[in-house]
């Protein structure tokens, strides 16, 4: 059969998708590595499918090797005769523990059979959090700072991990950065907090990230140009006009909606 590595999105119950929450319904048992991806879990699915894992809290990466030896050793059997799911918050395959899951399985498993269910990252969901809006051809970067460190170099950064936020947010504004702040975005457990002051956050926490952007950077999107007086211009609303007298090619409409909406719009050979 199969096992599921299923993205929980970044918390909150109702962020897991569609064929996320259908998988959790229909699986045999479903394991987690954390205390908070069970708590959403188990909004999904009763507490007697929930399978328990064990994870030592360490950075001992031979005790770590044994730990995921074990949990495979556990899920394989279970995987190859019915449907397993393994979850974890935001997606898979990133920032996430399944990519450990995966390789230990391929190592001594690769009979299992593995599919992953993307769900909603932080990489996106602080975009709506924060209120920032990473506009189409900008560049950006995805850094950790856990223990207060403050990458830098790219013009747009999000950190993740932001565990001691006064020392990396002094070391981003000596580089030349503005910085905002949000703490469990999106998610059920705990306060949510957004905020440009490392004041409000000066106790640590895991599930702290930060957007970095260089200060004075220039981009104006077409639509920053709008003025009062075309913003009150009267259009025909985006119909097409197709009669005798202005008829309509259908492809050039087509070639001329997509370069509207900044596609590349590929050279049309005469017919």
């Amino acid at each position: 059969m199969t096992l599921y590595g299923v993205g929980l999105g970044p918390g909150e119950s109702d962020l897991v998708t569609v064929r996320g929450k259908r998988i959790l319904e229909d699986a045999d048992v479903v394991y987690s590595p954390g205390r908070l991806s069970r708590a959403v879990a188990t909004k999904h699915v009763p507490e007697d499918r929930i399978g328990d894992l064990d994870f030592p809290m360490t950075r001992d990466e031979d005790e770590l090797r044994r730990a995921w030896k074990a949990a495979a050793a556990e899920i394989a059997p279970r995987a190859r005769d019915g449907t397993v799911a393994f979850v974890t918050l935001g997606d898979p395959n990133v920032y996430s523990t399944f990519g450990h899951l995966r390789r230990t399985l391929d190592a001594f498993h690769p009979d299992v059979d593995l599919d992953v269910v993307p769900g909603v990252s932080a990489v996106t969901a602080f975009a709506t959090a924060l209120g920032v809006e990473v506009a189409a051809g900008s560049s950006l970067a995805l850094r950790e700072a856990a223990r207060g460190a403050a990458p830098t170099g790219p013009d747009r950064m999000i950190l993740f991990k932001v565990t001691d936020v006064p020392a990396t947010h002094e070391a981003l504004v000596d580089a030349g950065y503005d910085v905002q702040y949000g703490r469990r975005l999106f998610m059920e457990q705990g306060k949510t907090v957004v905020t440009d002051d490392p004041t409000d956050l000066e106790d640590r926490d895991y599930y702290t990230l930060a957007y970095a952007e260089k200060r004075d950077l220039e981009s104006t999107p077409a639509t920053a140009a709008f003025d009062a007086a075309e913003s009150e211009t009267v259009t025909d609303g985006g119909e097409r006009v197709d009669d005798e007298d202005h008829p309509v090619d259908p492809i050039a409409w087509e070639l001329a909606e997509g370069e509207a909406c900044g596609d590349v719009v590929p050279e049309v050979p005469p017919r």
